[in-house]
């Protein structure tokens, strides 16, 4: 069991920010920042957060943590304070903003959906899959949740649960690319880099993907040693600036390739066998 736990240690700080952007990426349509942050008494953004640079999150936190000062209880403004401060790195503050907010909105789906998101960025996994789990109800299935939940059941070593509750989402939603993209980051996380190649390659070729999608699929293609395609796929669709750090990105992830190699020789087992 102790060996197992470093197995998932060693796993979960290779792929740390991967996994956490992948359970952001799940559960952004259901507290969608695009449509939250256009709305009511929002300030008006001129992009999604995701879009941002260091300079627009700092801009757009100052001016929605106004609105969120004057009206805390609010499920919008919340939500999307905590969305900003969660992207500009500041996870233990939008955790106690959402806390705050699910206290003052405990049956809002969206609120609990939002409330997990910032839990699982702060670390706290199990509190997150409980949450997420208060925020699905059985006669009305989101795939997001599904999605999410099989995201933080991977960072959990639990890997055929996560794995069924992707298909689950599937089923709900077919070809939606972040599923497909979370699925194929479970096989990386597996060491099984062919299987999840296919997967991502799948969610890429769909309409709705957007560049994160692409970027996994970059970091898989690299992993394999295919550098010069894993940079062309790095590139596509970005400003240089963006273009830039998202190679260096992989550049330093790829870094780490003999580490990826002893996990997947030393670790597949204990991962497939869903073991903390």
């Amino acid at each position: 069991m102790a060996s197992s736990a470093r197995i998932v240690s060693r796993r979960s700080k290779l792929l740390q920010g991967v996994a956490v952007v992948l359970i952001a990426a799940t559960l952004a349509g259901c507290a969608s920042s695009r449509k939250e942050l256009t709305t009511g008494s929002i300030p008006r953004m001129s992009k999604p957060v995701e879009e941002m640079n260091s300079t627009e999150l700092a801009s757009a936190g100052e001016n929605i943590g106004k609105a969120y000062e004057k009206n805390p209880k609010d499920p919008k403004i919340g939500m999307s304070y905590a969305n900003v401060l969660r992207m500009s790195g500041r996870n233990a503050q939008a955790l106690a903003v959402m806390q705050r907010v699910a206290i003052a909105n405990p049956t809002d789906r969206d609120v609990l959906a939002a409330y997990g998101k910032a839990q699982a960025a702060a670390g706290q996994l199990e509190q997150a899959l409980a949450t997420i789990g208060r925020a699905q109800t059985p006669d009305r299935p989101d795939w997001r949740l599904k999605s999410a939940e099989g995201a933080i059941l991977d960072q959990l070593g639990r890997a055929n649960e996560a794995r069924g509750r992707y298909r689950d989402a599937l089923d709900i939603q077919p070809n939606e690319p972040s599923i497909l993209s979370n699925l194929g980051m479970s096989y990386v996380l597996a060491g099984d880099l062919k299987t999840a190649e296919t997967y991502l390659r799948s969610a890429s070729q769909q309409a709705t993907a957007d560049s994160r999608v692409r970027q996994n699929l970059a970091l898989v293609v690299g992993l394999q040693g295919r550098f010069d395609e894993a940079e062309q796929i790095a590139r596509r669709e970005l400003s240089q600036q963006q273009a830039d750090a998202n190679v260096a990105y992989l550049r330093s992830m790829l870094s780490q390739q003999n580490s990826w190699k002893q996990l997947a020789d030393n670790g597949k087992p204990a991962i497939e066998n869903g073991t903390n």
